[in-house]
């Protein structure tokens, strides 16, 4: 009686603790407060205190006192809580509770919707909503709100996850009252992602789009805030956002690098809620400065029964499933900052038991308390408010059974604002036999084996535990192709130092170098693709626009794709990254060396000049897919799109020059201005002998040169005008017929323009054919009896001249980069195999150590294939094996990676 007696007391206190001072009462007028009194507890105020024995004042919605040796005042009623526990109530800061969410619409041919179709006074284009703001449309969610106290969290960030400048977040507690009451923060902070949303406009298509719409964006509201001309309510609001925290939502760590670039552009430092691999590469995370916020969703186990299923799932796959769970104690020993989040999980009763899985995998209690109570609390602006447990402070807290990290530990209630909700009920009795004797308490289920594989770089198939080592290297007896004056040396040496080659001759002093016997072999320079596609990731085009030169490759590289271990094991050291093929104006390339295992920015080729990929033809116009209202659609029209461009860049230019200025900077027309200014150069997809004409032509009226033509199938019917230009030419060796405008393609055009003078290159514009590059220059020999030497020089020398890096790569030379290839054979020969490929005198393609890595994965997939079964067996949860499938990109490669984003997110756990 005495129990439900207080439990009415408790109940009713409660529902008068709140007044809504604007809002008329309708009945009795009675504001009284709860006064409560929780005694002889467990106090854990904050993680950097030790458990005090002693009470709680809570008065209303606020703690009134706290600690050991305090006075009950009259009127309060009083709780025994001996040997129970309380802690601050937890906090998740980044959730879309309480926000309806965003209805994407469903994948499917563009609409062609070119600006916003948002009535008012707001941005071009969707994605772009800072005006967005949470407050606003946020609605209590009583069933959520439920499910999140039962875990023991008291408030949490409302984000709405729609667009990539989301607009205002809002920091709320779980309380069951109005939404006037709940809120703690109404502008948390600022949110970001690289995901459109549901914006209707075509633009942005790609991960590039998305961040070259955000850097514009970051430009434009800096010219807006100088400006008198435009209202622009978009705008307006992003520049009254910039002094909220900047919360910034990313897949994965790539996307983090990619997040803290654009951070160090602008001056920003982001918030970054991942999505829990960094593990994978800790120290270019902690290198960002970066807060985290990471989410406890690990991998579930692959059901591996079924060997052939089995087969689908990756090493990568296999391994992030098994180190996922140390991803917390990995970033809490680099001593990066981060809180938790629920967001990810299945159910946020699935909180705790992943936590203790993280605890079980090194994280500290200290820490994950801190991850779920002060870190969120300062990231979104409400520490005066929750987070620990202090006078003046609201009184959010839970009651335990035990010590909060503790196994069976049960969330009995959890107070929100001095209001009671009861959590998990504690049924815990002692259970006894039939002769009233106590049973043994039911054992803990049976921990995954210890055992762990080690971080491989990158992660993914053939990665190495170590990346191999700068050594010098002594290549003995070789014969030497060195694309010089020189030409074929027999029985020659060659000495890699310092990652430049020091010297070429015979019987050259070993010293201290590492000697490889060379003889009965070849040696050549690193080869080199002008036309590649690999390394890249969110789509290879932007494609809604007719020209999309803001965007940059070198935004997207992808230091995990498997096809640059493929094109090292053909002999590929350089790689010139190129957008596709979608519009007339294509993005920034980006060259790179393909040096397996290092960072995207330790990948870029340094020191050279900058290119931009231009296009003409079919994939321009669109003619095979998109609904025809894009300009241009004709060939008349590509015509008039590179006018109009060149036009703009001109005005822009000179408008740019006026001192004074307030000209807004346009990231498109300033990659047209370092073509005008030869800072930027242009290679040209072009099959047509027409449309070359014409490009040449548009280029002679307005002033700037072409660098090269590349695929320029048609190009033995202009070779003449295109050496007048000194324009080079990237072609294939043997394609044609494959579609109309290569109809009268021919497998002679590389020999006719090379004997023209061209600089002629064979390039691949595919993962497969890379792989097999000195084959294709073979191919020159058989068409047409190209010298051999001239032959080699098309996927060396002359790439390398056309890229206009021929000072460092391309051929063997004492100070060139020591990008070199020693070959079983021939290297024209089919039967010839890269047997090591040194990038900077780094062997990061070795035959021999391929084989051991080789066979140490597979024993590698069996351990962990072992380890899935073993989990299964006992009764942990699994998902069917999902096959992961590398996207090959080519020219005319379409995608929207918004999309993807929406797929991959909704397919993160099947069962």
């Amino acid at each position: 009686m005495k129990k439900i007696l207080l439990s009415l007391l408790l109940f009713f206190s409660a529902m008068l603790s709140f007044a809504q001072q604007t809002y008329p009462v309708n009945g009795s007028y009675d504001i009284r407060q709860g006064q409560f009194a929780f005694t002889n507890a467990n106090i854990v105020m904050n993680a950097n205190q030790p458990a005090v024995k002693g009470t709680l004042l809570v008065k209303g919605q606020t703690i009134q006192a706290i600690g050991s040796g305090i006075t009950i005042p009259k009127g309060y009623v009083t709780i025994d809580l001996k040997g129970k526990f309380i802690y601050p109530s937890l906090i998740d800061p980044f959730t879309s509770y309480g926000l309806a969410e965003a209805t994407r619409a469903i994948a499917g041919a563009r609409q062609s919707i070119f600006t916003s179709t948002k009535k008012g006074a707001y941005g071009w284009n969707e994605a772009i909503r800072p005006e967005t703001m949470s407050n606003t449309l946020f609605a209590a969610d009583s069933k959520r709100a439920d499910d999140l106290r039962k875990a023991g969290f008291g408030s949490v960030n409302a984000i709405n996850r729609d667009g990539i400048a989301r607009g205002t977040s809002t920091a709320v507690t779980l309380s069951d009252e109005r939404e006037n009451n709940t809120m703690l923060n109404p502008r948390s902070a600022a949110n970001y992602s690289f995901n459109k949303g549901t914006s209707q406009n075509d633009y942005p298509t790609s991960l590039m789009g998305s961040i070259a719409l955000l850097r514009q964006t970051y430009y434009d509201a800096q010219w807006y805030g100088k400006q008198k001309e435009e209202y622009n309510i978009s705008l307006e609001e992003f520049n009254k956002q910039q002094n909220l925290p900047q919360i910034f939502e990313a897949d994965g760590w790539l996307n983090i690098l990619r997040v803290d670039k654009i951070g160090k552009e602008f001056g920003k430092q982001y918030i970054i809620k991942s999505n829990g691999d960094e593990y994978q590469r800790i120290d270019a995370v902690k290198a960002t400065g970066a807060s985290l916020i990471i989410p406890l969703n690990f991998v579930k186990a692959y059901d591996v029964e079924d060997s052939v299923e089995a087969r689908n799932v990756t090493l990568a796959q296999m391994k992030a499933w098994e180190m996922s769970p140390g991803n917390a104690a990995a970033l809490e020993k680099a001593g990066i900052r981060f809180a938790l989040t629920t967001f990810g999980l299945d159910s946020p009763k699935d909180f705790w038991t992943n936590i203790r899985i993280a605890l079980e995998n090194g994280l500290s209690e200290k820490q994950a308390f801190l991850a779920v109570t002060e870190i969120p609390a300062a990231m979104i602006g409400i520490s005066d408010k929750v987070g620990t447990l202090e006078k003046g402070k609201l009184a959010n807290f839970i009651i335990t059974s035990d010590s909060l990290f503790k196994r069976n530990t049960i969330i009995e209630e959890n107070w929100v604002q001095g209001k009671r909700f009861i959590a998990n009920k504690n049924n815990t009795k002692e259970l006894k036999d039939s002769i009233n004797k106590p049973l043994a308490k039911k054992a803990d289920a049976i921990k995954e084996s210890a055992v762990k594989g080690s971080l491989i770089y990158p992660f993914t198939a053939f990665g190495n535990a170590s990346l191999p080592k700068q050594e010098t290297i002594l290549l003995k007896n070789g014969t030497v192709w060195t694309n010089e004056k020189d030409g074929i040396l027999q029985n020659t040496d060659v000495l890699l130092e310092n990652g430049k080659i020091k010297a070429i001759g015979k019987n050259l002093n070993a010293g201290n170098a590492r000697t490889i016997d060379a003889t009965g072999k070849h040696i050549t320079a690193g080869l080199i693709d002008e036309h590649s596609h690999i390394a890249g990731t969110g789509g290879i085009n932007e494609g809604a626009q007719s020209s999309s030169a803001e965007v940059r490759i070198a935004d997207i590289i992808n230091s995990e794709d498997v096809n640059i271990y493929r094109q090292l094991a053909g002999g590929v050291t350089t790689s010139q990254i190129l957008h596709g093929s979608a519009n007339p104006v294509g993005g920034q390339a980006q060259m790179i060396k393909l040096r397996w295992g290092k960072l995207p920015e330790e990948m870029k080729f340094t020191g050279g000049d900058t290119f931009i990929k231009f296009a003409l033809g079919e994939n321009v116009k669109q003619s095979n897919f998109g609904t025809g209202a894009r300009f241009p659609v004709t060939r008349m029209g590509v015509e008039q799109a590179f006018i109009d461009e060149f036009t703009r860049a001109k005005e822009y230019k000179i408008a740019l020059a006026k001192k004074g200025n307030i000209v807004r900077r346009d990231l498109e027309l300033d990659a047209i201005v370092e073509i005008l200014d030869n800072k930027r150069f242009i290679t040209c997809h072009s099959y047509v002998q027409s449309e070359i004409n014409m490009l040449m032509h548009v280029a002679d009226s307005l002033g700037f040169k072409i660098n090269t033509f590349t695929h320029i199938l048609e190009g033995y019917k202009v070779a003449d005008k295109m050496k007048a230009r000194g324009i080079n030419a990237s072609t294939f060796s043997d394609w044609w017929a494959y579609k109309i405008e290569v109809a009268e393609a021919i497998p002679y055009n590389g020999k006719i323009m090379h004997n023209i003078g061209i600089t002629t290159a064979f390039n691949s514009d595919d993962a497969e054919m890379a792989r097999r590059l000195n084959q294709e220059a073979g191919k020159a020999v058989l068409y047409g009896g190209v010298p051999e030497e001239d032959a080699l020089k098309f996927v060396t020398l002359n790439p390398a001249k056309m890229l206009h890096i021929d000072d460092k790569v391309g051929s063997l030379k004492p100070g060139k980069d020591a990008d070199v290839v020693l070959w079983s054979d021939h290297p024209l020969s089919i039967y010839a195999k890269a047997e090591q490929t040194f990038v900077d005198g780094i062997p990061y393609w070795d035959i021999n150590r391929d084989a051991q890595v080789r066979q140490a994965q597979n024993t590698e997939r069996a351990r962990l294939i072992k380890k899935m079964l073993d989990s299964k067996n006992k009764g942990g949860k699994t998902q069917r094996p999902q096959a992961e499938t590398p996207k090959l990109y080519h020219c005319e490669t379409m995608e929207d990676y918004s999309q993807e984003l929406t797929e991959l997110e909704g397919a993160h756990s099947h069962e």
